[in-house]
């Protein structure tokens, strides 16, 4: 989640851990066995040396490095130099499995010295009945703010925000104003804007910090404050968030409810995270693996992976019965056999290379109705020149295999319906789905092999049956 450099926000170098890493910037083996003996021996003096010091974003490495039971062993051992932060940088099941071994009492303490959006990444995922027995044991300050973030749907900005921001009235002076930031313990540790509000929280606009540092004490805030034009409802998606505030070169954006109110904040360290989430479940996504993580057990993954793989087999049912329309032409030429995988391979492949392209335009939007047309003919040129290309390799290789030019002729057109089909199929399935609601990484990898099998195999044997008079 909030993962910082080396250096922090005020540009202060923060004291220097180990380094844990090896020259391919994997952590290292013989750290980990060192850590590993400290927790065996219980040496807590030790294991504090080893492991106090390290970011949030390394102790999550060395988390996922250790068994379980050392997982759990670490925790304990460490007490509350344990940095609760960095179960934002593990996967889920670790997370949830490292919580559930320690009473709420413990988890309560921790949350309440984090950042509102990481306690509320780890809270999401617990049970309601956790959940409600932690939010009662936090201050009262503390639990409103999680109780309004966790009432957001998830993947949403409201989700992701962080509750605690710097917001002063228009009427203050810049004097005011810094005296407030020097003076009030409950603000946020680092924050790069001031943002202006009336009596009833609506966002009025902000103000960057170097504008207040430039300023004279008396200089009014109204004064000097600009609109902030794109405040982003707290109801919305992460990844339309992410996008908006790359387009624009936003470090941190405003969140309101829909009563235009300041509730939160979000960073770009917010925005750095959602981003390699969303481009990681969209190749799951595409390998139809759903939300596995390498830390699920062997049943988790067998359910996780089942329902796409029967998806698969029924599609490659489909694409055997075309095959049996064609067992006689099979049964007159063998060598038909021999190279339909080829055709349907090599379609396979091109629809897969359209599909991946397409999906990532929709999911960053730089693909859309005002250009889709001219990208669909793109495709479609792109299929017929592979095909063409393919077409006399293919040929060619048919030749010299079975010397026969008009089998070679035969799978050289094949090939070329097959490569244009592929095209087109990678990108119109995609944009169909994507049209009808239905996420086009999860099922568009299915449809688009089915068509090139299909296709594929009809437009060879068919041809072959055909050209030969076999049917």
């Amino acid at each position: 989640m909030n993962e910082q450099s080396a250096h922090g926000p005020t540009g202060e170098a923060e004291e220097s851990g180990p380094d844990i890493y090896d020259e391919d910037g994997v952590i290292d083996g013989d750290y980990v066995a060192r850590v590993g003996a400290a927790i065996a021996d219980r040496d807590i003096l030790f294991l504090r040396d080893l492991v106090s010091t390290l970011h949030e974003s390394e102790l999550g490495d060395l988390i996922v490095s250790l068994l379980p039971d050392q997982r759990h062993a670490l925790v304990r051992l460490l007490g509350d130099d344990f940095d609760f932060a960095a179960l934002t940088e593990v996967d889920d099941a670790i997370r949830l499995d490292i919580v559930e071994s320690l009473p709420n009492d413990k988890i309560a303490e921790a949350l309440g010295e984090l950042d509102s959006d990481d306690a509320v990444y780890i809270l999401e995922d617990m049970d309601e009945e956790d959940q409600k027995e932690i939010l009662a044991k936090l201050p009262f300050t503390e639990r409103v703010r999680f109780r309004r973030s966790l009432e957001y749907p998830e993947n949403t900005a409201g989700r992701r925000m962080q509750t605690e921001f710097v917001a002063v009235p228009p009427f203050w002076s810049v004097g005011q104003t810094i005296d407030y930031m020097r003076e009030e313990d409950d603000l946020p540790d680092s924050f790069a804007q001031i943002f202006v509000i009336d009596p009833t929280f609506r966002l009025l606009g902000a103000v960057d910090l170097d504008r207040i540092l430039r300023s004279r004490r008396e200089t009014r805030i109204e004064d000097i404050m600009h609109d902030t034009s794109r405040p982003v409802p707290a109801t919305m998606d992460q990844e339309e968030v992410a996008q908006m505030m790359g387009q624009y070169d936003l470090l941190s954006a405003a969140v309101v409810d829909e009563n235009d109110r300041l509730v939160g904040v979000l960073t770009i360290d917010d925005v750095v995270d959602v981003i390699q989430e969303e481009a990681e479940e969209d190749i799951k996504r595409l390998g139809g693996v759903g939300d596995e993580e390498l830390s699920d057990d062997v049943i988790s993954t067998v359910r996780s992976r089942f329902p796409w793989l029967m998806v698969n087999l029924l599609t490659a049912v489909i694409a055997s019965l075309v095959i049996g329309i064609f067992d006689g032409t099979i049964e007159q030429m063998v060598a038909l056999a021999i190279l339909m995988p080829i055709v349907a391979s090599m379609g396979g492949n091109a629809g897969t290379q359209t599909l991946t392209v397409t999906v990532r335009a929709l999911a960053t939007r730089d693909i859309d109705i005002h250009n889709a047309g001219r990208v669909i003919r793109r495709e479609a040129m792109v299929g017929i020149l592979n095909g063409m290309i393919f077409a006399v390799v293919v040929a060619l290789l048919a030749y010299v295999w079975f010397g026969s030019q008009q089998l070679g002729l035969v799978i050289g057109m094949a090939m070329i319906v097959n490569m244009i089909a592929a095209g087109l199929a990678g990108i119109l399935l995609p944009l169909l789905l994507d049209r009808l609601g239905v996420d086009p990484a999860i099922a568009s990898s299915v449809f688009v092999t089915t068509v090139t099998d299909v296709i594929g195999f009809f437009a060879f044997l068919g041809l072959a049956g055909w050209w030969f008079g076999f049917l």
